[in-house]
């Protein structure tokens, strides 16, 4: 067999948010160089924060990211609700998980659709697919809709929440449109059949690097809101100890940060959840799990992209049930009344692409004196790092050319479906 020689920049990755490089080096079949590098300036939200009143940082927060605005926004109440010991109603808990639903349906279907598909169907974009697949793209873009849906109904936007506050949220949803989103999401258990039965035709790259996973878990219910942080080797800690779960540090080419646990790198998002919490799904999700072979611990990083849609699937269906417990509740106590009081706290919510960090601390004076946040992809970018070494390896021991390894490489740093702006945060 002749021996591999290439050498691969690519500047910038597209189908991804943000710019990112990848650079890999082969010289006769050895791996020289590769490196995944971030090229964003840091936009320097945590310095933003300070001085500012608690019921104000949440609406700041919510634009260190246009796809995971609610994420965002529930990480900062959280760690201030947390601070100053402020509880909210049971109402506004159940309403604030229905939003996260939304957001995370409408980015996985974001990613799995128009990001990651044109991958395995050899297309560039998802435009090729209008004519080759348009029952697909119109599942995709039904499942994305009622994720929005989900958004505008009970936070007022598709993005940038309005109606997520401190104590609770500002506004319920009227009963008539919170019936017709029930109804919009029960027809979309059909596109989630559908989809599961296409993605069951695509060939999925073999490649497993033994990796940590690092999640939320609360042992009641799958990870959304709050718990502890436990990884797949075996770690758990308190919420409040998210800094020696994260161990941030910072590579010389790269602006974003890299984090470890208990290896070189952990990986965080959708498999991650799913390794930590298979337990805690819907049997629908989990019959979509095993349709597709997915079991505890999966070390593949490219089946990130089923575990997103395994959740989908889960989150219709409690989306559903939510919704039918909002129908029978008055809604009438959705907010608690505080006073900014002396505290320091750690929120910690599952964001789309994995378990996001806000720790927010209120001088005696009543405004937000430290802000500090760590992001998903964040603590994703050290495995990506260290998976495209294992991948570009591999692919030259199994002699394949340049264009091929480049489009392994690029699969697999989409499949983590990186928000690359979001972790320079």
């Amino acid at each position: 067999m002749t021996k591999v020689n290439c050498s691969i920049d690519v500047h910038h990755l597209t189908r991804v948010e943000g710019h990112g490089n990848i650079h890999i080096d082969i010289r006769n079949g050895e791996l020289v160089d590769a490196k995944w590098a971030v090229v964003e300036t840091p936009r320097f939200f945590e310095v933003m924060v300070k001085t500012m009143s608690p019921a104000r940082v949440p609406f700041l927060t919510s634009r260190i990211c246009g796809i995971c605005s609610i994420s965002h926004s529930l990480a900062s109440i959280r760690s201030l609700e947390r601070a100053m010991e402020i509880s909210p109603p049971p109402a506004a808990e159940k309403l604030r998980l229905l939003a996260m639903h939304g957001e995370t349906l409408q980015s996985h279907a974001l990613h799995i659709f128009f990001l990651a598909v044109p991958d395995f169907v050899d297309t560039p974009s998802v435009i090729p697919l209008v004519e080759s697949h348009p029952h697909i793209v119109q599942a995709g873009l039904r499942l994305k809709a009622a994720g929005n849906a989900i958004s505008e109904l009970v936070t007022g936007r598709c993005t940038h929440p309005v109606s997520l506050v401190l104590g609770g949220v500002s506004k319920a949803p009227d009963k008539e449109k919170l019936e017709a989103l029930r109804a919009q999401l029960d027809a979309v258990r059909a596109d989630l059949d559908t989809t599961a039965e296409f993605c069951s035709t695509l060939q999925i790259p073999s490649f497993v690097r033994e990796t940590e996973f690092v999640s939320l878990r609360n042992g009641n219910t799958y990870p959304a809101i709050g718990g502890d942080l436990v990884s797949t080797d075996g770690v758990r800690r308190d919420e409040n100890d998210y800094l020696a779960m994260t161990n941030e540090y910072k590579p010389e080419f790269t602006t974003t940060k890299f984090t470890r646990l208990s290896r070189g790198s952990f990986a965080a998002g959708a498999l991650a959840r799913f390794n930590n919490n298979v337990d805690l799904l819907r049997p629908e999700a989990v019959s979509v799990a095993r349709q597709f072979g997915l079991e505890p611990v999966n070390h593949n990083p490219f089946m990130n992209n089923i575990a997103q849609l395994v959740e989908c699937v889960h989150i219709v269906h409690d989306a559903i049930d939510l919704i039918d417990d909002l129908l029978d509740d008055p809604l009438n106590e959705l907010k608690t009344p505080w006073k900014p009081k002396e505290g320091a706290a750690t929120g910690a919510v599952e964001a789309p692409r994995g378990i996001l960090y806000h720790h927010m601390e209120v001088d005696r004076h009543g405004t937000v004196c430290r802000g500090d946040c760590i992001i998903p992809t964040t603590q994703n970018n050290a495995n990506i790092h260290h998976d495209l070494a294992a991948l570009a390896r591999q692919a030259a021991d199994e002699g394949k050319d340049d264009q091929e390894i480049r489009q392994l490489c690029e699969m697999l740093v989409r499949a983590y479906d990186p928000c690359i702006s979001c972790s320079v945060h």
